[in-house]
């Protein structure tokens, strides 16, 4: 039985699919905590923002990386904020990592969405 996701504020149908999610005990950089993720999704349904927070840690006050870039996705219907696009996700390549300790920022990594449960409504299909 497959799940239908939707956005909470306006209800519509985000077309999100289970087969691309994410398992919840995987370990991401950016955590996953209150949050589903996704591997793809169907860009037609949102509006991308950039957000470059390029600071050390020290002078904000919503800290979430001091180098790290992620990019806000909002409901294309209503406008809001439903998530955001990580570059944490699995691996591009099968590469080893810099001096084969393991993969890192160096090796080129696929974009995770992350899309926060308080932001969702999640139904059933029957």
């Amino acid at each position: 039985m497959a799940s239908i996701y939707c956005c909470k504020e306006c209800g519509t149908n985000l077309n999100l699919q289970s087969t691309y999610l994410y398992p919840p005990d995987f370990y991401f950089e950016a955590g996953n905590k209150g949050t589903l993720s996704f591997s793809l999704i169907d860009s037609s349904k949102f509006k991308f923002d950039k957000e470059d927070k390029i600071r050390p840690f020290f002078e904000t006050v919503n800290y979430w990386g001091i180098q790290r870039k992620r990019t806000k996705i909002k409901c294309n219907s209503c406008g809001k904020l439903v998530g955001y696009i990580y570059d944490d996700g699995a691996p591009m390549t099968d590469s080893p990592g810099q001096f084969h300790m393991g993969p890192s920022q160096v090796v080129p990594r696929n974009p995770r969405y992350r899309f926060k449960t308080k932001a969702l409504r999640i139904a059933s299909e029957t």
